[in-house]
């Protein structure tokens, strides 16, 4: 696929339900994962079925008598059916805010340079992980920006990046190319190689999908986005030729397992191929898609997050299931220091106004 050079036209009405539909979508995904996060696929099949609810089709129950190796942690619970009350705090979320909060700021044409600058002035140190804490401390050693992602960092092509890519397709909405470059300025900060294709890959699928409700095609503009010599394209590439086959989701998890089950949980390879899996099998079912992403296993509550910022694209808000979006309510936890963080519905109408189709 060639350079993609189409703007999308929408009403104001249109665009606003759309953003506000990705927003919900991601915060549900994420929650839907959030109990279970760095979870094998089996583990979570394990669980489901001691509480009867495999397949998965709602937030998690509880167990009333979980084995010990199927516990969760206490602060998770609060993910749990029937304990839901808003988005709790989540390094997914905050990203979002803190990156809209960046482009508020800057506008843009923000610099990597700036978006160190806000990472140390919001950013608590230990609610940071993996690259991000990394590159963190090599800014508070005196490292510059573009050396802050490659020093001493062995994370560097982990997910942390492409689970901040979803606001750069929020406000390039049918703009990849605008979206690709605002990943690309954040991502370098704290990664390198696969783990800034990663941010990539997603900004455009996020992007193509407010123009297109055809999930192949949004994969396509994706891939376009990045190295095609790259191993999460070949990865990519493998997803989509193992779906092709006409198997079913945990026939193509199990390949992804064997093929690249070596990679940790964290790393952006294999989440981004139980994403992709997640997003083929899911066909545009909302809810299929964000709990194949969660039953898939490893970094769920990123996975969960992603394939809900994606589906929530295309579907808007008011077509987003209740079940998935009224335990949300309207509030929002966050752990950023010095902002001030309103509800989903105002985040939302933020975003709008960054909303544009110019690089």
């Amino acid at each position: 696929m060639g350079p993609i050079s189409a703007r999308a036209h929408f009403s104001s009405d249109q665009l606003r339900d759309k953003i506000l539909g990705a927003w919900l979508g991601r915060c549900a995904g994420c929650m839907l994962g959030k109990p279970v996060e760095g979870w094998r696929s089996r583990k979570i099949e394990e669980y489901l079925r001691l509480a009867n609810s495999y397949p998965l089709d709602n937030y998690f129950p509880k167990l009333a008598e979980a084995p010990k190796d199927l516990k969760m942690r206490p602060i998770d619970e609060r993910a749990l059916l029937g304990n839901i009350r808003g988005m709790v705090r989540d390094d997914d979320i905050d990203y979002m805010i803190l990156n809209l909060h960046i482009l508020e700021t800057y506008g843009s044409r923000f610099k990597t340079s700036e978006v160190a600058e806000e990472w140390l002035t919001h950013l608590p140190y230990f609610q940071v992980y993996t690259a991000e804490r990394v590159a963190m401390r090599n800014l508070v050693n005196g490292l510059r920006p573009s050396k802050s992602g490659s020093f001493r960092n062995p994370y560097r092509e982990w997910i942390g990046a492409q689970i901040r890519a979803d606001l750069w397709g929020y406000v390039a909405p049918g703009n990849p190319e605008a979206a690709v470059k605002y990943a690309f300025r954040d991502a370098y900060l704290s990664h390198r190689k696969n783990g800034i294709y990663g941010e990539m890959l997603v900004a455009a699928m996020i992007s193509w999908a407010f123009t297109s409700s055809d999930i192949g095609e949004v994969l396509e503009v994706g891939l376009s986005s990045i190295p095609a010599n790259s191993r999460l394209a070949k990865a990519i590439s493998d997803v989509k030729s193992w779906y092709e086959t006409r198997q079913d989701w945990k026939s193509t998890l199990q390949r992804i397992e064997e093929k690249y089950g070596r990679y940790h949980w964290i790393h952006v390879i294999n989440n981004a191929a139980i994403l992709v899996l997640s997003l083929l099998h899911g066909n545009g079912d909302f809810e299929r898609t964000i709990c194949t992403a969660v039953m898939g296993g490893l970094d769920t509550d990123c996975n969960g997050a992603t394939a809900g910022s994606i589906l929530g694209a295309i579907l808007g808000a008011k077509a987003l299931p209740p079940k998935w979006v009224r335990p949300l309510g309207e509030v929002i936890e966050t752990s950023l220091s010095g902002l001030h963080v309103e509800n989903i519905s105002k985040l939302a109408k933020r975003t709008l106004k960054q909303a544009h189709f110019g690089a």
